[in-house]
This record gives structure tokens, C-alpha cells and sequence, in this order.
């Protein structure tokens, strides 16, 4: 990226965000913080009003507004990637605010990218993941309900399957972040448990949003992912798991005490768990058979050939 590109693009996050601070700058644009300084101080230069405090970052001044930003055609073709991903992953009334959106969108393009798209776009398919055909749907609103109450710290009332088929029971929750994995889910502090829970969303069968407002328990799902860890942070295990293992691995891991993973050779991936019930994590893994390799402990080795041996005894031909 060449100065130009990298200096309107730190205007644009300006624009973007309320506060930005220069070390977020030159992680994302791969620069010193020195050179961020430089064209942060070429833009008040140009007369763009900056202001910046030590310690949290910089900022527009109030009520200063840029023209529109013109989209790239990679910029462009890569929103419309996301819209049809929007419309397969999140519930009807998302889908359709994903489509509003896109449509505006649309109007600030040049003719000639607006004809690029409508002709690309019919060639662009998201299609729906196989354990999602049979999941239920999703009660009507549900992400931007929950999106918010996280926004406006509101008090969420649900209906909840805790089990799929069970009988709905009611909670109050106050929920602090979605994310997906096969399945949307929202982790939330749940008042009738008293310890933050996470909630499928395909499993909702109700949701109301309560005036009341909560004060946050957690700042971030990755804080309540590391807590998680950390009350089970008895034993180490090191898995090696095959990439067609690694959808299904993504789904539950978080469960396992998950705390860290990377990729090795032939596209392996290798995950680092942190459990306190090396026995219950077993009987998961034993679910990858041909897809998994334990590299450590070697305890937990012998217990899932144990567990094999047992499933082959149950399982296998029967006796004449």
C-alpha cells in the first residue's frame, strides 16, 4: 500500500470509529507507530481537525463529516460476498436489513462496478451447511434482538430448549456476545444459574427484550473463552486433527477447554487443550476416529484405544 492509499484509509477508520489509536493503526497497515505520527500530523496539515489524548487515541472533532468514500470493485465484490452469507447464516428480518443496507450501498458506485456486480452476483452461491438443514428455525428477530441488547445493555427474557427436544424453560439472561460456529450461539450471564451460559439460538424459542438495563459482568467472549479455560487448566492435551475434522472441532471446542491452536504439516491443525476431565474429552475425540492423533499425554492415548476396543466389543458382529 503506497502512502496515498494508506493515509486516506487511516481516514476512513477515523470517520469510522469514535477513538482510534495509533498502535491499531500500524498493526493494521504493517508500519511503524513513528510513520502512523507522520501522516496522522499530514492530515491536520490538510486541515482534517484531529484531536488525540495520550493513552487512548485519536479522534475527529465533533460534527465533521467526509464526503463519501467511493467503494473499490474488490471492495464492492467482497460486500456482496457477505450479503449472500448474511442471508443463508442469520434469521429473515437480518437478511433483509443485510439487503436494505446493500442496496445503499449499490447507489455510491460508479455505473460501471454497479453492472460488474449485478452480473457477478448470480454467480456467487452460499449454500446451506448440512447441520443446519435440519435445525429448526430460528425465532423471527433474533439476531437484532440480541444485537440490542448487547448494544443498549438490555435484560433478555428467553424461552430455552435446553436439550433438543426439551420442554422450553424460561430465562433471564444478559447477554454479552454471538458468535457461530455450525450453529449461532450467544453467551450470556444467566440470572437463574448465576454464571454466564451459552445459549444456542436455533434452540430460543421465545425472546422478549426487557427495559431493564445490567451493568456487564465480562468485557469480551475471548475474556469469558480464557475464564472458561482457566477453571479447567488442571491438564495439558495436545490434539491433531485432520482438516476435515476441523468444521466439526470449531463447533464445540470452547467446550473441551480449548486454549490455543496452529496449523501444521499437510494441513493438520494442532490444538492445545486445557481440561480437567481428560476422560470427557476422550469420549469427544473418539468421535474423530481416523481424523485425530494425540500427540500428548500418552495416558489419554491408551484410554481412547481402551474405548475403541470396548465400542468394538459392543458394536461388533454378534456371537453365533
Amino acid at each position: 500500500m503506497n502512502r496515498f492509499d494508506r493515509i486516506t484509509a487511516i481516514l476512513i477508520q477515523l470517520q469510522a470509529r469514535r477513538v482510534v489509536r495509533g498502535q491499531e493503526l500500524a498493526e493494521r497497515f504493517g508500519v511503524s507507530l513513528r510513520t502512523v505520527y507522520r501522516d496522522l500530523r499530514t492530515l491536520e496539515e490538510a486541515g482534517v481537525p484531529l484531536s488525540g489524548e495520550a493513552g487512548v487515541g485519536y479522534s475527529l472533532a465533533e460534527g465533521y463529516r467526509l464526503p463519501p468514500v467511493m467503494f473499490s470493485r474488490e471492495e464492492a465484490t467482497a460486500l456482496i460476498t457477505a450479503e449472500k452469507l448474511v442471508s443463508q447464516l442469520t434469521d429473515a428480518h437480518t437478511a433483509q436489513l443485510s439487503r436494505a443496507a446493500m442496496d445503499k450501498l449499490r447507489a455510491v458506485l460508479r455505473r460501471p462496478d454497479r453492472d460488474y456486480l449485478e452480473e457477478l452476483s448470480p454467480h456467487i452461491t452460499i449454500l446451506p451447511a448440512r447441520s443446519r438443514q435440519a435445525a429448526p428455525p430460528l425465532t423471527p428477530n433474533t439476531h437484532q434482538l440480541l444485537l440490542t441488547s448487547i448494544a443498549e445493555k438490555r435484560v433478555v427474557g428467553l424461552d430455552y430448549r435446553a436439550g433438543y427436544h426439551g420442554a422450553p424453560t424460561h430465562r433471564e439472561v444478559e447477554p454479552m456476545s454471538l458468535y457461530f460456529g455450525q450453529y449461532w450461539h450467544v453467551v450470556a450471564f444467566c440470572r437463574l444459574r448465576q454464571e454466564y451460559r451459552d445459549f444456542r439460538l436455533d434452540r430460543i424459542a421465545g425472546l422478549h427484550l426487557r427495559a431493564e438495563q445490567f451493568v456487564p459482568r465480562l468485557e469480551s467472549l475471548h475474556e469469558y473463552w480464557a475464564q472458561q479455560a482457566q477453571q479447567r487448566q488442571v491438564e495439558p492435551v495436545v490434539v491433531r486433527f485432520a482438516p476435515g475434522a476441523m468444521p466439526h472441532v470449531q463447533e464445540n471446542k470452547h467446550h473441551f477447554g480449548w486454549a490455543h491452536e496452529h496449523a501444521v504439516a499437510d494441513g493438520h491443525t494442532e490444538v492445545t487443550f486445557l481440561t480437567s476431565h481428560p476422560g470427557y474429552l476422550a469420549r469427544w475425540l473418539l468421535l474423530f476416529a481416523g481424523q485425530v492423533r494425540i500427540v500428548s499425554p500418552a495416558g489419554l492415548r491408551a484410554q481412547l484405544r481402551q474405548l475403541a476396543q470396548a465400542a468394538q466389543e459392543s458394536f461388533g458382529e454378534p456371537e453365533d
